[in-house]
């Protein structure tokens, strides 16, 4: 008889007509099993890495399509416990330094009046640390608050200053987390990680762009000032131009120092005054005629108005051939001084224009 075992297509077997004993059948038989077996682990080995590479894909897909950290943190968060089939979960950064909690997400976890899962977890960080509070909050968890307790914390280094934790609750199928789902979540956190850490450099190039902006609208207000106080002053030194043909140099030099207080009330003040007279006008007038007389004058006149101003004095009346001169200085002995110049400048101007009209 041939065996049903060694049937091959187009050809009989060796063993023709020799039947094949009870051991042999049974050792093909646990051959044939051992095959079947092994084919099953390596498609589940195969469905295991599908699934891995699937779900990075699927949340690295969606966590590096956003640029605000807390909706990073929120759909990491939500395809972490989608593909592990859990109905609780957390994720928090944590600045080491402070011992602070900087982003903090939840799902699953309701707080109430009385209870608040964040400051509660504040609490035991302040108290014990990062490391050793990850068992305080799985016992946290067996409460009504958590839809189901926390099962598995993962910490994860996120930069020199920034800690992140994962915690998830048990898993919906009742299965347990093996070492090669915690590779997995590893890898997704590594990846959570890059997509922070550009969001972080993305805000910081926002800030620096507002800040930018900021200033941009304050250097256009302060331009914009500017410009409004320019015009501001060309109106004012215009209207100096024109007041000073009516204002003596004092008045307007006492209206540039105190504006306010220039004209609040009168006031005394002492000065010193010169007068000036051109001696036998009348004389000359009869001698060489008005008209040469007023040439005489003129040439004088100018000459006496350069000494004059520049000691400060201010004409305040002129009578034909005659001036009053007023200086008014901070002091007394300055206004006198600058009278005393003045006289003195007048009378060595007057000698030499005397000289060039005898040579």
């Amino acid at each position: 008889q041939w065996s049903p075992w060694n049937r091959r297509k187009g050809s009989c077997p060796a063993n023709l007509g020799v039947p094949l004993s009870k051991e042999d059948l049974h050792a093909q038989l646990e051959q044939v099993t051992a095959s079947l077996k092994q084919a099953e682990e390596m498609r589940a080995e195969l469905d295991r890495r599908v699934f891995h590479l699937k779900t990075l894909y699927d949340v690295s897909k969606d966590i590096h399509g956003s640029v605000e950290i807390d909706a990073i943190l929120r759909s990491f968060l939500l395809m972490s416990m989608g593909n592990f089939g859990v109905v609780t979960g957390f994720i928090m950064l944590m600045n080491v330094e402070l011992a602070e909690i900087e982003r903090f997400i939840t799902l699953g976890i309701q707080d109430t009046q009385f209870f608040s899962f964040r400051a509660e977890w504040q609490k035991i960080l302040k108290q014990k640390g990062l490391y050793d509070s990850m068992t305080a909050v799985k016992d946290l968890s067996h409460s009504e608050s958590f839809l189901s307790p926390i099962t598995i914390t993962l910490p994860f280094i996120l930069d020199d200053n920034t800690m992140a934790l994962l915690g998830l609750g048990a898993k919906l199928a009742g299965d347990e987390y093996m070492q090669d789902d915690k590779e997995l979540l590893y890898t997704l956190l590594n990846n959570l990680s890059v997509a922070v850490k550009n969001a972080r450099s993305f805000e910081q190039i926002r800030r620096l762009n507002l800040d930018l902006e900021a200033k941009n609208v304050e250097l256009s207000t302060a331009l914009s000032d500017l410009k409004e106080s320019l015009r501001k002053i060309e109106i004012l030194e215009s209207i100096k131009a024109n007041l000073t043909k009516f204002v003596p140099a004092a008045v307007s030099r006492l209206i540039e120092k105190a504006p306010a207080e220039a004209f609040a009330e009168l006031q005394e003040r002492d000065l010193s005054v010169l007068f000036l007279d051109i001696g036998g006008y009348t004389g000359l007038c009869e001698r060489l005629g008005h008209a040469v007389v007023h040439d005489i004058i003129e040439k004088h006149f100018s000459v006496f108005m350069q000494a004059i101003y520049a000691n400060n004095g201010d004409v305040n009346e002129t009578a034909g051939d005659g001036l009053m001169v007023l200086f008014l200085n901070e002091d007394q002995q300055g206004s006198a001084l600058d009278a005393v110049r003045t006289a003195l400048s007048i009378r060595e101007q007057t000698l030499r224009l005397k000289d060039e009209c005898t040579m």
